[in-house]
């Protein structure tokens, strides 16, 4: 709709792949890390899988269908989990899936790199405890899925107005290309997929002197705040995101 007119026109908005669609990447980052945090703490019966490929195999069909079968025959041994999966694409096209795992009804769970292999069948895996010393373990987790790590050989092709930023990982300071991966995600995929029993995050609103009663004397782990500015450039409001972790008090 043309508003000053009322007219209405046709026209076509088509998008070859998700970095021309920013906005909406964004929010199912959010949602990922957000689901994460609700559902994992680094329990001894908690582990990350990543699945890789021997090949440099660039088929989301395939990749979907490779996943299904194999929770297919983990399930198979492990009846009782609950898992969230996101698959994450290489500089050089390739995909490879990283898996958090919840072992329902176990105290603490060893599985084998091996083990994981034969199910995957595929090629490479990875397994993992899950950090449990994280604060924002969704952050911490989704730190590559849009960005890419700055090294030698991208450094050169970094575009003007690009922001690189700095994360924490593992206790070493590694720089990222913000948004330098989020072309290698096709329009429509599903970046991410959960089990049944993975929970939504509750939603609560309230003025923020109330939430300050529940936090008390923590320490957010992550904090950023946006400005709102005038034309003029003058400050007229702010937007304060803190992220906090209750299950791990910091009184500072």
């Amino acid at each position: 709709i043309v508003l000053d007119t009322g007219e209405i026109k046709e026209y076509e908005n088509h998008s070859e792949n998700r970095s021309e669609n920013k906005d909406s990447l964004r929010k199912t980052f959010k949602k990922i890390r957000e689901l994460i945090n609700t559902n994992f703490t680094g329990k001894p019966n908690e582990l990350a899988f990543t699945v890789t490929y021997k090949e440099n195999m660039q088929d989301e069909k395939r990749l979907y269908n490779d996943f299904r079968k194999f929770i297919k025959r983990l399930k198979y041994k492990y009846p009782n989990i609950d898992y969230m999966s996101v698959v994450e694409p290489q500089e050089r096209g390739a995909w490879h899936c990283h898996i958090l795992i919840r072992f329902n009804g176990l105290e603490t769970v060893y599985i084998a790199n091996k083990e994981v292999a034969e199910l995957w069948s595929n090629g490479f895996v990875n397994v993992k405890a899950i950090k449990k010393n994280v604060d924002n373990l969704g952050a911490y987790l989704s730190a590559y899925l849009g960005d890419i790590e700055l090294n030698e050989k991208n450094k050169n092709q970094v575009k003007p107005g690009q922001i690189i930023k700095e994360v924490d990982i593992e206790g070493k300071k590694k720089k990222f290309i913000k948004g330098g991966r989020l072309h290698f995600y096709p329009v429509g995929m599903n970046i991410y997929r959960a089990s049944r029993g993975i929970e939504k995050p509750k939603v609560e609103y309230m003025k923020y002197k109330e939430t300050k009663k529940i936090v008390g004397a923590v320490t957010p782990d992550y904090s950023t705040k946006v400005l709102i500015l005038d034309d003029e450039g003058k400050e007229i409001n702010s937007i304060a995101y803190e992220n906090y972790n209750l299950c791990r008090k910091k009184n500072k």
